[in-house]
């Protein structure tokens, strides 16, 4: 495995400063946010698909220092039935080309979030039916056969045609793919172009265990996220997993994010790459720094020493 960063982190400095900044902390690799939520601080889609001087100007960038494009970033939720969904949509053509144009393989997004029925206008994140409302049922049918997998065969199609070989579908909340499950869910759909962004942070506040969902994944794991989370003893044990204040609000939210290490120890990341590993993953594990605990530049430096320690190399 080898160590690449998500590069909003660093979304403060330009470019080739921003490269030189990873270079001291020895990270070869660059997931680049190219649009959805994202503002791609680095990157301009558009004005790199139209310049082919533009898009040698940055592959040199990366080669003089023997980096590499670990992935195109593009997460947002297309499947917004607003102006939202129609830029993300947007934004995900235009990652798609330029994923052609840069011969990148891997393309890391979010499988997105449907409105409950053709007459909603907000997405609806359903996790409980059970068997009451039983409408609920009828609308995770809706979102899933009408809106999401129409959408995307025709995006395994159109990727296809660029050259992209992989999905890598992080398992974010308020998204219809957020667990194992419902990533095999869509990739029965539409093909195993579609596979897993593996973020453990987010299944372990969802009460999953990230090491156990690496073995029933296998050659799902499409990305991996070296991401952290810390439940907060004390406030967990009184309010539980659920929590909706924001994420600013770190003294007082049941799980924050944190940087690797902090939330669960060394060992047991050691354990949980080994496993990734031993199911055949084998590529990019790329650092998301968003630990508000503390500075960018602290969480930055010790999550990859970290990391360092743990990957299965």
């Amino acid at each position: 495995m080898k160590l690449s960063f998500c590069t909003d982190s660093l979304g403060h400095l330009p470019f080739e400063q921003m490269l030189d900044k990873l270079l001291e902390l020895g990270v070869y690799g660059v997931e680049m946010t190219t649009g959805g939520w994202s503002s791609a601080p680095h990157l301009r889609t558009e004005t790199l698909l139209g310049s082919a001087t533009q898009r040698q100007q940055l592959l040199r960038a990366l080669e003089s220092r023997g980096m590499s494009i670990a992935a195109l970033n593009v997460s947002g939720n297309p499947l917004d039935p607003g102006e939202l969904g129609n830029k993300h949509k947007r934004d995900t053509e235009n990652a798609l080309a330029l994923a052609g144009e840069l011969g990148v393989k891997k393309i890391v997004m979010m499988s997105g979030l449907p409105p409950a029925s053709p007459h909603d206008t907000i997405p609806n994140w359903i996790t409980y039916t059970v068997s009451w409302p039983p409408t609920l049922k009828n609308c995770l049918d809706y979102q899933w056969n009408e809106v999401a997998i129409p959408y995307w065969q025709g995006l395994v199609a159109r990727a296809k045609e660029s050259g992209v070989e992989k999905f890598a579908l992080e398992n974010f909340s308020s998204m219809l793919v957020w667990n194992p499950e419902t990533l095999f869910r869509l990739r029965n759909a539409v093909g195993d172009m579609v596979g897993l962004n593996l973020d453990p942070s987010h299944l372990l506040w969802m009460g999953a265990d990230p090491i156990a969902a690496a073995r029933a994944l296998g050659p799902a794991i499409h990305h991996c996220h070296g991401k952290d989370v810390r439940l907060e003893r004390g406030l967990v044990n009184i309010n539980g997993l659920l929590e909706t204040k924001p994420v600013e609000d770190v003294a007082n939210r049941a799980w924050n994010y944190v940087a690797v290490g902090c939330g669960q120890d060394l060992q047991w990341w050691k354990e949980f790459f080994s496993v990734v590993r031993m199911v055949g993953y084998n590529d990019w594990v790329s650092l998301e720094m968003e630990d508000l605990t503390m500075s960018v530049d602290a969480g930055i430096t010790s999550s990859i020493a970290a990391l360092k320690q743990t990957l299965s190399q």
